[in-house]
């Protein structure tokens, strides 16, 4: 391989000074009118002798035979324009040094330049239109037919890629820029607005649309995605802008349309100069960081430079992975790895007197709710309130400046162990709030792509050809991705002075059964033919979850997506009359749980009861939009 590079390396080399001596030679042809005689041929000759050279070892100084022809490009031309440019002032001068006798005609000199650099310039983008026409020519015409929606940038990047391609052949452009409508990029018209798709569908016989819109508002793309649901087409596209910023994608990375990119909501503005300064050069602790929303919570906090990063986490494989996407990420960012329990005095002691944390996100829970429901309600409560008692109350003897609880709305008005052993949780943070440590409570609903959310499973059943289960026709959830949901985690643990509880606004719910059915049309499988299964309730769900609990008010922020609940506060007395019987390490069973739950939880509903609902049945958020 490296003789063959270095043979065309020569040869093009030799193409050069070859086109230097026929720019020279014919320049002096020309301006005699092709009758070129003594003396003139002699001064050709002779000026000849030294330009060549010159030239030649200029053009090797330029490294213009690094590069591929196939592949020439504007840097190209930039470099021959230079090499040539050099040579144009270096051949005077050194005639001159050199003071030859041969006479050199002030248009030779003048246009030299310009014919050599067409020659070398134009043999060498000569040469990589025929071998794409080659090349891609005959595969144009066999690969399956495709839209590109958006002609902006996005397009055409994409466009550019996929003349390449093996597998499509893209037909045209949609966008809806008047503008743009009825021109044509990189050679492909631009057809109409994007609301003609069904039409062009029918008439290329398209079956994949690639939506290239990546700056686009969230609506537009979910319009979009809907579109092409409708026509009954496969739908890819290119990545968001949130993930172009991020660095998490490229512009010309395809993938299919995810409910990410149709439910989520504008981007999150965050107050990025705010946490520089609470985040960076100071030591942060994540206690869950192997999990999807612990994760997520340490690339967004190493964005910010903190001095050392701490992640705890008990299980060592998710500790690992997680070790080495931030190690690649962030190579220069000190990390601290531990694998331990949150429920282990000594070792949460030993941790937080080694590490000397600034700040502490509070993530690791159980979070299952019927397998905390079924078997496991005395592990629920143990490690979801006990472990946050451990960890809070070391917190606080440490003087750490700021504690954040990551809790959850299933906590409102709980109807499940899990979610009452969260509100546990709060009432124990909300106790300790007397000292120099602020505790902050942070409330929100499910997220998109954790590992306990029901999207995996849907696509897995999907996968397989259904069926598709869903437990009621009527359940619905509220969600956020899990971007959005750490940065506004973040946010929420900037702006929290010390006991409130901080609600995000988790915008509209939505039907898990319509959630279904939107990631099998997105998928390009038929509906028809992938059946949606109710199964029923499982234990402890219910069929809406609540932001906020009955008797709470709320009181507004700086930040649009944040509120304060004005929870019922946790009483210390009665938090350490709790947390001496979680301190019983000891298997309890599960109706014991629940009764002792009862007693301290009134909102908390035992299977069987009905919850205390909120006021009306209209969101938080949208009550306060009025």
């Amino acid at each position: 391989m490296r003789v063959s590079a270095n043979w065309r390396a020569l040869l093009a080399f030799a193409h050069d000074v070859a086109a230097a001596a026929i720019a020279w030679t014919g320049l002096y042809w020309l301006r005699f009118n092709l009758d070129l005689h003594q003396p003139q041929l002699s001064d050709m000759i002779r000026t000849l002798a030294w330009v060549l050279p010159l030239q030649a070892g200029i053009f090797l100084a330029f490294g213009l035979y690094r590069g591929l022809w196939r592949f020439a490009s504007v840097p190209d031309l930039q470099r021959i324009v230079l090499a040539v440019g050099l040579g144009a002032v270096a051949i005077p001068v050194v005639l001159v040094m050199l003071r030859l006798t041969a006479v050199v005609p002030r248009s030779i000199l003048i246009l030299y330049p310009l014919i050599l650099i067409f020659l070398m310039a134009g043999s060498r983008f000569a040469y990589r239109i025929w071998k794409e026409h080659r090349l891609y020519s005959p595969l144009a015409a066999l690969g399956e037919p495709v839209l590109i929606l958006g002609a902006g940038e996005a397009g055409a990047r994409l466009t550019k890629e996929l003349a390449h391609s093996r597998q499509w052949r893209v037909v045209g452009l949609l966008d809806d820029d008047p503008a743009k409508q009825g021109r044509l990029l990189r050679n492909i018209s631009v057809l109409g607005p994007i609301a003609e798709l069904p039409l062009w569908v029918k008439r290329f016989g398209v079956r994949t649309v690639i939506i290239a819109l990546p700056a686009a508002a969230h609506g537009v793309r979910r319009r979009v995605a809907e579109l092409c649901a409708a026509a009954g087409v496969e739908a890819l596209t290119v990545p968001s802008y949130d993930d172009l910023i991020s660095g998490r994608s490229q512009l010309t990375t395809i993938r299919h349309v995810e409910l990410d990119d149709i439910l989520a909501r504008d981007p999150v503005v965050l107050d990025s100069a705010g946490l520089s300064d609470w985040i960076g050069g100071r030591v942060v602790m994540v206690t869950g960081a192997g999990g999807s929303i612990g994760a997520e919570l340490c690339r967004q906090i190493a964005r910010f430079r903190p001095l050392r990063l701490v992640l705890l986490d008990l299980s060592e494989y998710a500790l690992y992975q997680i070790q080495q996407t931030l190690q690649d990420e962030f190579p220069d960012l000190p990390l601290a790895t531990l694998v331990g329990d949150v429920k282990h005095r000594s070792l949460v002691e030993q941790v937080l007197t080694r590490e000397r944390p600034n700040v502490i996100f509070h993530a690791a829970a159980y979070k299952h709710v019927p397998l905390m429901e079924e078997t496991n309600a005395w592990q629920a409560v143990r490690n979801n309130a006990y472990g946050t008692w451990m960890l809070a109350r070391a917190a606080a003897a440490a003087k750490v400046e700021k504690f954040v609880l990551v809790s959850t709305d299933k906590a409102v008005n709980p109807t499940n162990v899990m979610g009452a052993s969260k509100r546990l949780a709060e009432m124990i943070c909300q106790s300790l709030q007397n000292g120099a440590t602020q505790f902050v409570v942070v409330r929100f609903g499910n997220v998109f792509g954790s590992a306990g959310s029901v999207i995996p499973r849907f696509r897995e059943q999907i996968a397989r050809g259904g069926p598709v289960t869903v437990t009621h026709p009527e359940i619905t959830r509220y969600f956020m991705s899990l971007s959005e949901a750490t940065q506004l985690l973040l946010q929420a643990g900037l702006m929290g002075r010390g006991g409130e509880v901080l609600v995000l606004d988790m915008g509209e719910p939505v039907k898990i059964v319509d959630l279904a059915r939107d990631m099998i049309r997105l998928s390009g499988a038929d509906p028809d033919q992938i059946r949606v299964v109710f199964t029923g309730l499982r234990p402890g769900e219910k069929l809406y979850e609540e932001p906020l609990a009955s008797g709470e008010t709320t009181l507004p922020t700086p930040h649009p997506k944040l509120r304060i609940a004005q929870a019922l506060p946790g009483h210390r007395d009665a938090v350490e009359q709790m947390v001496s019987w979680l301190e019983r390490d000891r298997a309890t069973g599960d109706a014991e749980v629940r009764a002792w739950l009862k007693t301290w939880i009134p909102e908390y509903a035992l299977p069987g009861e009905v919850p205390v609902p909120l006021e009306g049945a209209v969101p938080l958020f949208a009550r306060r939009r009025g």
